[in-house]
Order: structure tokens, then C-alpha cells, then sequence
């Protein structure tokens, strides 16, 4: 047992951890009992409990590295009195400045809503009476002082120093060798997960927006999260700064305001709708014939010529197309914005009566999409756990063994649940099969081969499993009241040098379908881009209230006041009047007319016109984003009574 005694010192140490940090929660929750007000009727408490042991997990193997590594390594004069009690000092103080930090964050949380995040350094840098403020506030809250003491104290007095033991030779100090390299070995992998958030690779590192997964409300995701988290996970990570290209707000609003306004006397039509996310899915696939079923859709359908996504990655997709927030500087989910309010369809169209579902086919949790959906409003959420239960369909058979279940089998899960809802109804789904490693099911290997590109068979199969969901959704009896969407989350492999430059890599479809052949067909003049997906859909079904939305309603807005806009490595690109401006944030770089130019082969920076004016609306765009980000005004706040 004496090999032991240094793994379960550390064991119980950790656990220690654990119960300080629920302790700092505790008293999180106590300072601001009245903001947590629902939070234990709201909310479901398994989950509650599973968020928190989740980002403490995290938390403490991070602050932790250092102590691990004093205790766990295999050096058996680490036994030795100086050698712990110098472990024991680390241990103590480290977790020390954690409880300080969590319960000091206690009492700011009323001023910001949310945890404290390291853009707070900066918030506060110029500030020269932060001493006289923290005296001011520690006498104000004595009670916190005390709190912080007590749970220090207990931290000093429950840590566990391992028995002394002689190991330092024969069989002794070869066994405690062992049992150290063991435990060392079968640590490292758990605490990588745990720093990450899990061990499957469809999870990406956890941040402070994963906390919404586990609340109903942003405001609760806080009781979640602890501060050492939020600090850790913000680190590095460049907080919105708010540009003066305007001083005059006036003009600045006359240029641009990221608003939807509802149409004096709009028609209603309540609608429902469904908004098909498909992984990967370029313009360019389509034009190459590799999607005929998405192309014969489409000829059926309201669409623009020009349509592009406003971010790279899956991540940006959900904000972009379901709240309309594109994405500047950093992906929106790993910001410290990502816990502001957020509005979108799912919660502007539930005070309109209407219920929302999510859907996803990838491991519950995974790339956050979970969590903003139920940021952003929405009811339910279903994914692969939901699948698997569903004995009606495949199980676990029909997981793709990497991602997610294979696309076919869950679109068709997806129209079965439909048809259990009760109308009207938002849906979305992203669907995952057409990513890489670019695999598709067994049954379908000879019948979609390999293409130019490792990526068309998946193409090919999405295709097919979208045309199969569309066949099983007009056997319902929802179909003909529905509007169906349907766009990519961003673009993937090329073979065409136009979908490879600056511009094409953010061509992806957008089609707006209505069976009932109510709203126009056709392809469309101007230009359309993933965040006019909401406010357009609010404007066909006559939604009656002003909502936060940075696209545009494309049927009321003229083709010629259409745009697009995305973030390039540091570089905002702005397009219009059929031109595409590179914009670095001081000056312009670079203007193209791409529709007669589409390789962007000549520069037209020195003589053309339009540069004055889009410069200025982009720089309109670019400042009233990063004012509502760090202002958390990404919803109409109505006064309440």
C-alpha cells in the first residue's frame, strides 16, 4: 500500500478541488439569488449538475498542471517532507486565487450578466482608482471576504500530504516506480479530455457558449460556468473593439442599421418552416451537376444568382443563418459575445405560438450547436442520442463511425418527427455526411462513385438523401404549409479556379422553396448571403415586431441595395453594385468588378467611384457590429412594467 499512498493523496486533493469550487458556486448563487430566481424550475438539475462538473473539470486540470506533475511524477524523492510540503503550497495557493477570483466575480455579476472573461483586463486598463474601487467593494461585501477565508482555511486543512516511506531503494522503489509511470500514463489521456471537454474528436475544446447546452436561459449558463474557466478559455482571444470610423450616429444609421422592420401592412401567413443546414455544400457542386436533385429544386424555387456564406467554418453557420449575426474577427461561439442575449427565428416566432426543434446527427453536444440552439430559443433539440432511442429507425447501426449518423436514415428521422409536431413549427437541421473523411454508406459505394474530388460522392449521396426527404415530407400533411431553406454552413474542396479565390470560397446555394407556388421563382437580381435567411423569412410570414438582424429582407429590399459581407484572415470583404471590396479595417485594398472579373484579375482600387461609397457602408456595418457585440445588444430589450 505504501506505493499507493501518493496517487490517492492526489486523488483526494483533487476531490477537494472539486467541493471548493462547488462551494464558490454556492456562493455565486447566494450573492445573486434573485437573478437565479428560476434557475431550479427552469432548468433540469441533472444537467445543471453535469455542466458544472464539466467546465470545473476543465478548470481544475488546467490551474492543476503544475501540482499534477509534482505528485504524479515518477521521482521517489518527491516523497521526501520539503518536496510535499512545497506541493502542498502550490496546491493551496493556486486554487486559493481560483476561490478569490470566483467568489470576487460573485459580485461584479450584477453589473455584466455573465462571467467575468479575460476581455475584463482590458476593460479596465485605463481605469486609475481600481485600488479605492476593490477597498470600496470589500467593505460593501465583508461577507464575500469571509466566505473566501473560510473555504481557503478549509482548502489548507483538508489537503491530504501522502504518508512518508522509505522507496528509495529495491523492491520498494521499483514497485512505486510502476505504480507511478501507471497512474501517470492512465492520467494523461483523462486529463486531456477533461481539459477539452470529452474524448470523442467530434468534440471541439469546450467554451464559455457551451453553457448554454445545460440552461434554458443565457443569464443561468453563469451558474454553470465558474471564472478560472471563462478567464482561461478568453485568454489571447482578441475582444471586439469598437472602430470611430463615424462620430455622427445619425450618418451612421443612415447608411446602415442591422434592424428588421416589419412592413406597415405585411400579409401573415403563420407558416411553418424548415431550414436544411447541409455540411459543405458549395455552389460549385451544384453547377458541376454533382446535386442534380438540389438543382431541379432550385429551378422551383426563389434564388439568387450570387449567394454567399458569411464565415468558413460550421461554427459560423448557425449564427449567421438562424440569428443573423455574421462573423467578424473570431468565430461568434468563442467570443466572450456568445453569452449575450441572442435573439434569432427560434425566439422571435415563440411569441408568435410557434414550437422550434434542432436537429443534428453528431454525438449531443458537439460543435456547440446544441447550445446556441437553446441560446437562441429554441424548444427541443434532437440529435444522435434521440436517434438511437428511436426504435423506429436504425440505432446505432446507421452511425458513420467518426461523426454523426449517416444523413439519409436521420433526414428521414427528421420528416417522422415533423410529422409529430404540432404546427406551426420552425425546424432546422445540419446535416454532416459530406465532410471529411468523405465517407458514405456501403449500400451506396458503386452506386456514387469517387468523383474529380474526394468530396462529390458525398455530394452525391447528400443529394440523394435530401431528394428522399423531400419525398417522405410531401406524404405529410404539413408539407404545403412549410417554407423550406436551404443553404451550406461554408464551401469545401474546388476544382474550379473561381470557387478558389477570395471571393468564390464563400459561394454556397440559398433557395427558398414554397409548394404552394405563393412566393416568386426564379432566380433573382442582386446578391444574397446567409444572415438574410431570418429576416426575410420574418417578412414573408408577416411577423409584426422590429427584430436585430444584419441582413436583409431580400423581397422588399431593391436588388441594387442587396449585399454581402464576410471576414477573410483580417480582411472584411463587402460586395455590391457588383463589385467586391477587401477592406483591412484602416483602408481599402482591393476593388473588383467579379461579375466581368470573376478570377479577380484586375484591381480597380485607383479609379473607380464606388470605392468612397462602399468603404463607408461597410465601415458603417463593421462599427455598429462590434458596438451591439460589447454592448450585448443583439435584442430588442422592451421595457417592462
Amino acid at each position: 500500500m505504501a506505493s499507493l499512498r501518493t496517487p490517492l493523496a492526489f486523488i483526494w486533493n483533487m476531490a477537494l478541488a472539486y467541493l471548493v469550487y462547488w462551494l464558490c458556486r454556492l456562493v455565486y448563487w447566494a450573492e445573486n439569488v434573485n437573478a437565479f430566481s428560476g434557475l431550479w424550475q427552469e432548468n433540469n438539475a441533472a444537467d445543471i449538475m453535469h455542466g458544472a462538473w464539466m467546465f470545473d473539470t476543465s478548470a481544475i486540470l488546467y490551474t492543476n498542471a503544475l501540482y499534477a506533475l509534482m505528485m504524479l511524477l515518477p521521482l521517489h524523492w518527491k516523497e521526501h517532507t520539503g518536496w510535499q510540503r512545497a506541493a502542498k503550497w502550490v496546491f493551496v495557493v493556486v486554487n486559493a486565487v481560483a476561490v478569490i477570483i470566483n467568489i470576487a466575480d460573485a459580485a461584479y455579476f450584477p453589473y455584466t450578466g455573465r462571467r467575468t472573461t479575460a476581455s475584463v483586463f482590458s476593460e479596465f486598463r485605463a481605469e486609475e482608482n481600481l485600488m479605492s474601487i476593490f477597498g470600496v467593494e470589500l467593505l460593501r461585501h465583508w461577507y464575500l471576504v469571509l466566505a473566501a477565508v473560510f473555504i481557503i482555511w478549509l482548502l489548507w486543512k483538508g489537503y491530504r500530504s501522502p504518508a512518508s516511506s522509505s522507496t528509495s531503494e529495491g523492491r520498494g522503489l521499483l514497485l512505486y516506480s510502476i505504480v507511478q509511470v501507471v497512474f501517470l500514463v492512465a492520467f494523461l489521456p483523462l486529463c486531456i479530455a477533461g481539459m477539452r471537454g470529452g474524448f470523442s474528436h467530434a468534440v471541439r475544446p469546450i467554451t464559455i457558449s457551451n453553457a448554454n447546452q445545460y440552461v434554458s436561459r443565457p443569464a443561468d449558463a453563469a451558474f454553470v460556468l465558474n471564472t478560472p474557466f471563462s478567464l482561461i478559455r478568453t485568454w489571447g482571444k482578441k475582444p471586439f473593439v469598437v472602430p470611430d470610423y463615424f462620430r455622427d450616429e445619425a450618418r451612421m444609421a443612415e447608411l446602415y442599421t442591422p434592424l428588421f422592420v416589419p412592413a406597415d401592412s405585411a400579409v401573415v401567413r403563420r407558416r411553418n418552416v424548415v431550414i436544411l443546414i447541409v455540411e459543405s455544400f458549395g455552389q460549385e457542386y451544384i453547377e458541376a451537376g454533382y446535386a442534380p436533385f438540389v438543382d431541379s429544386l432550385r429551378r422551383q424555387s426563389l434564388y439568387w444568382k450570387y449567394t454567399f456564406c458569411n464565415g468558413r467554418k460550421s461554427i459560423d453557420a448557425m449564427p449567421s443563418i438562424l440569428s443573423s449575426i455574421p462573423m467578424f474577427v473570431e468565430p461568434f461561439f468563442l467570443t466572450p459575445a456568445s453569452m449575450n442575449t441572442v435573439g434569432g427565428l427560434a425566439r422571435e416566432l415563440k411569441s408568435w405560438g410557434y414550437s422550434s426543434t434542432f436537429f443534428h446527427g453528431a454525438e449531443n453536444g458537439s460543435m456547440g450547436f446544441q447550445a446556441f440552439a437553446r441560446a437562441t430559443g429554441f424548444d427541443n433539440y434532437e440529435g444522435r442520442t434521440e436517434y438511437e432511442a428511436d426504435d423506429r429507425f436504425g440505432g446505432e447501426a446507421d452511425f458513420d463511425g467518426m461523426w454523426a449518423i449517416w444523413d439519409e436514415p436521420f433526414l428521414q428521422y427528421m420528416a417522422t418527427r415533423l410529422g409529430e409536431q404540432q404546427q406551426p413549427f420552425l425546424a432546422s437541421v445540419f446535416t454532416a455526411t459530406s465532410h471529411h473523411p468523405y465517407e458514405i454508406p456501403e449500400a451506396y459505394r458503386d452506386i456514387f462513385p469517387e468523383g474529380a474530388l474526394p468530396i462529390h460522392k458525398c455530394i452525391r449521396y447528400t443529394d440523394h438523401a435530401l431528394q428522399r426527404f423531400f419525398e417522405s415530407a410531401r406524404r405529410q400533411p404539413w408539407y404545403d404549409n412549410t417554407l423550406f431553406v436551404l443553404t451550406a454552413d461554408h464551401t469545401n474542396q474546388s476544382a474550379n479556379p473561381y470557387y478558389q479565390n477570395d471571393l468564390g470560397i464563400y459561394s454556397v446555394p440559398l433557395l427558398i422553396f414554397d409548394p404552394t407556388g405563393e412566393m416568386p421563382r426564379g432566380c433573382q437580381p442582386g446578391v444574397a448571403q446567409q444572415i438574410d435567411v431570418m429576416p426575410t423569412v420574418l417578412g414573408w410570414l408577416g411577423y409584426d415586431k422590429p427584430a436585430v438582424a444584419f441582413g436583409c429582407d431580400l423581397l422588399k429590399t431593391p436588388a441594387d441595395s442587396t449585399w454581402a459581407v464576410n471576414y477573410n484572415n483580417g480582411i472584411y470583404q463587402y460586395v455590391r453594385y457588383g463589385r467586391f471590396l477587401q477592406f483591412d479595417g484602416q483602408e481599402p485594398r482591393a476593388l473588383y468588378a467579379y461579375e466581368t472579373d470573376s478570377l479577380l484579375s484586375h484591381n480597380l482600387i485607383g479609379g473607380d467611384s464606388l470605392i468612397q461609397p462602399m468603404t463607408e457602408q461597410l465601415q458603417s456595418i463593421i462599427q455598429q457590429y462590434m458596438l451591439r457585440m460589447n454592448n450585448d445588444q443583439l435584442v430588442i430589450k422592451w421595457p417592462t412594467h
